[in-house]
């Protein structure tokens, strides 16, 4: 699995690596910043923005696809940034490859089963209410990203989940709408994306250590409560979790001046 990526700057590797209907150009913004200190990348993660489609999307897929990556880039360590889905991968991908690993930060995602989103977010975003809609639009319908979202409005209320979606629309070589998304495969790998990680292996004193780890999340986001620390710290023993006011669960679009303080603060100081 070869991936789409972005390099900006030089210095110390950092990875970005984003959410679930998510892209790399999400980041953008984000990476230009800290490519003042460090060399960023940027990756699409497979099924998602302009990387390949596969019929396999699993955590152990993902964290795969980013070693691959690294060695693909002669990257020996790297800061591994992940939010949401990306921040499980880059989870994944510590536990296995911790000597790969300078710095973890993982944003507003813990490492536990959200299989019922709903009850933790107060925007209620359903994911199998969302993949469901998008299987079920047909694209071919409609001349304009306007009428998409006036279709889309009818399903699902929120104008700033419509409008994320909407990025993964692109034009198709007979000018008509596709998604980047490889929606079919994220349909029944969904169950396995909204999975978490097993924290029994990890009996008290054998976490995982040896380079600093901060979890970031949204001051309104519900997706760390204050009861995942626990678990969190049972499989990062030493980890650092700290909230960004005035933030939901997209904290990099909601306040990412905050975000990029805190990553370089937390990595840098």
């Amino acid at each position: 699995m070869k991936l789409n990526y972005k390099k900006l700057g030089e210095g110390p590797a950092l990875i970005i690596v984003h959410g679930l209907y998510g892209s790399l150009d999400n980041w953008l913004s984000i990476a230009k910043e800290l490519s003042q200190h460090f060399e960023v990348f940027l990756i699409d993660q497979r099924n998602h923005g302009n990387s390949p489609h596969s019929d396999s999307h699993s955590y152990t897929d993902l964290k795969n696809d980013l070693l691959e990556f690294m060695d693909d880039q002669n990257i020996e360590k790297a800061v591994l940034l992940g939010h949401s889905m990306g921040g499980k991968t880059v989870m994944f991908f510590a536990i296995d490859h911790p000597e790969r690993v300078s710095n973890l930060v993982v944003v507003d995602i813990a490492p536990k089963n959200y299989s019922k989103i709903s009850d933790y977010t107060p925007q209620t975003i359903n994911h199998e209410h969302i993949v469901s809609v998008i299987l079920n639009l047909d694209l071919s319908l409609f001349k304009s990203r306007t009428e998409i979202n006036h279709e889309l409005a009818n399903h699902i209320k929120s104008e700033k989940v419509r409008q994320f979606l909407l990025k993964n629309l692109k034009r198709k070589d007979d000018k008509s709408f596709g998604w980047k998304l490889n929606i079919e495969t994220i349909s029944q790998y969904l169950p396995q994306i909204m999975d978490g990680i097993d924290e029994s292996s990890f009996m008290k004193g054998k976490g995982i250590t040896g380079f600093p780890v901060l979890f970031i999340r949204g001051e309104e986001s519900n997706y760390i409560c204050d009861d995942d620390h626990k678990k969190i710290r049972t499989i990062f023993p030493y980890a650092e979790i700290t909230s960004i006011p005035k933030a939901g669960h997209w904290v990099h679009a909601e306040q990412p001046d905050l975000l990029i303080k805190t990553v370089n603060y937390f990595i840098l100081e």
